[in-house]
């Protein structure tokens, strides 16, 4: 029964064909193979794009603000929104600048994160507790080597993290339709 739901549940992400993944996969890996060629434009078009996000938000929700049934709702709407345009408009602005504050940012939450992954392996030992050590570990060191690169590393972080996600989802995306190839159909 788990089989079939699981499959079902495949097929309507995938609709019917296999080569739908396998295309948006190459989409994918030709993406983030350009992302991590230029690591500066990607993180200066990532800036962008995430600061139009943020700013298209940040309108949304002080408009929609208007209509809370408080005044106390209204004014954290117009707050909230009012902080989601101001950020996207600086990261529109100025994506060069945002982006060496957002790597600095990025690398203390590595660190935090790891330091927190390494208390969690030796507070709770589990079979895999080995893996979180060394994730944790890894996380530490990947922040304090974009620390140690700061303000310069703020200009291609962004970028080889995009790229490498999106070339390793991409390449999720090829096998996931090449596997679902041979699969049969339900009815």
């Amino acid at each position: 029964m788990a089989d079939k739901d699981s499959a079902l549940h495949r097929e309507a992400i995938m609709g019917r064909s296999w080569w739908q993944p396998i295309v948006l996969g190459i989409v994918l890996i030709v993406a983030g193979l350009f992302m991590l060629r230029n690591a500066v434009a990607a993180t200066v078009i990532s800036a962008i794009v995430f600061g139009i996000a943020l700013l298209v938000v940040g309108i949304v929700e002080i408009i929609y603000s208007f209509w809370a049934p408080h005044w106390g709702g209204l004014v954290w709407g117009l707050l909230v929104g009012a902080f989601y345009a101001i950020g996207g408009a600086v990261l529109v602005a100025d994506p060069l600048a945002a982006s060496v504050l957002l790597t600095l940012v990025f690398a203390a939450a590595m660190i935090a994160s790891g330091a927190v992954r390494i208390f969690l392996a030796v507070q709770d030992w589990q079979p895999f507790g080995w893996l979180l050590l060394a994730s944790g570990i890894v996380g530490i060191l990947a922040g304090l080597v974009i620390l140690a690169k700061w303000p310069l590393s703020g200009l291609w972080v962004f970028g080889l993290v995009v790229g490498i996600d999106l070339l390793l989802h991409g390449i999720w995306w090829v096998a996931h339709g090449w596997t679902a190839r041979h699969e049969p159909r339900p009815a």
